[in-house]
């Protein structure tokens, strides 16, 4: 079974055994280790030699598994609200609470499962645990995604995120009253050395740039349009924290006592831009808040007056 794989920028630096049995949850690392040492691994269409090479965004990968073990990822009758969908791609307003794709043994109640049900094609890159995936919201976050229905299209979007042509513009409510009108936060971000699954301010790790608009003031809490220009796990919620105004309802790196009573971090990805795959027509989507961050808001307001 012949397996493609496209790197997306989360998962640039990492070694190439640890980014493929990361990207297979079925499978280990030294069990992938094994198969690029037989020859079984090609990175644009060359033999990898090692299982250190440090895979780069963008890297086109392919994994000739001699296992027998045979995945299936079934469609589920999950809600999705699909603003857009043609012959090449989709794009998903996803709600907060949803997985983007299965991992670590859970394989239902994902975005995958959704898709596979709602859309008929999707792109075989990145293999049947991430089909149609081109980039990926936390399971917290809500709004706009793109989805790929053809590899060629999946190889364009990725390209297109890679090269920063890509546009992803998010809104979120923030602790805390900010200073500034606009700013730029420009600090790295790598894997916490105390908790594997968070993510900090790492001036060894890889470079994070997100712009920052305040949209709105309220007497302790402000609402911040975000622009990332590069996509680093977590990105926005670390620089908020690092701004000293983490993101409201956030439960990995917020306030411990929250105001308000939240299912997740108020962050929506409001805004998308792209070049289509096809004939380069640009293309461009904004979604609401979702209700229950706009009630949110919309207590604010009222005591601001």
């Amino acid at each position: 079974m012949t397996l493609s794989f496209v790197v997306e920028e989360e998962h640039a630096g990492l070694r190439l055994d640890v980014y493929l049995s990361t990207v297979m949850a079925d499978c280990s690392r030294s069990a992938v280790a094994n198969m690029i040492d037989e020859g079984l691994c090609r990175i644009g269409g060359k033999v990898a030699s090692k299982s250190s090479y440090a895979v780069r965004e963008g890297d086109n990968i392919t994994l000739d598994r001699k296992d027998a073990i045979t995945l299936e990822v079934l469609p589920q009758n999950i809600p999705l609200d699909i603003v857009y969908q043609d012959s090449y791609l989709a794009v998903i307003n996803k709600q907060q609470g949803l997985t983007v794709h299965p991992a670590s043994g859970i394989y239902v109640n994902t975005l995958v499962n959704a898709l596979l049900y709602h859309i008929k094609d999707l792109s075989g890159i990145n293999g049947v645990l991430r089909p149609g995936i081109v980039h990926r919201l936390d399971k917290d976050t809500s709004g706009l995604m793109m989805v790929a229905k053809c590899d060629s299209a999946h190889i364009s979007l990725a390209n297109q995120i890679q090269s920063k042509q890509c546009r992803r513009i998010y809104t979120a409510l923030l602790e805390g009253v900010v200073k500034e009108d606009s700013g730029v936060i420009d600090k790295p971000i790598g894997r916490s050395k105390n908790d594997r699954k968070k993510m900090t301010i790492d001036y060894s790790g890889r470079s994070a740039i997100t712009h920052y608009t305040v949209l709105e003031r309220f007497d302790k809490y402000t609402l911040v349009k975000f622009e990332l220009k590069t996509g680093r796990t977590h990105q926005i919620r670390v620089h908020a924290q690092y701004m000293g105004h983490p993101v409201v309802g956030d439960k990995t790196y917020g306030y411990k006592n929250q105001r308000f009573s939240l299912d997740g971090q108020l962050l929506h990805a409001s805004e998308i831009e792209f070049l289509h795959p096809s004939n380069e027509q640009l293309m461009h989507f904004t979604v609401p808040l979702p209700d229950y961050f706009d009630k949110v808001i919309n207590i604010l307001r009222k005591e601001n007056k």
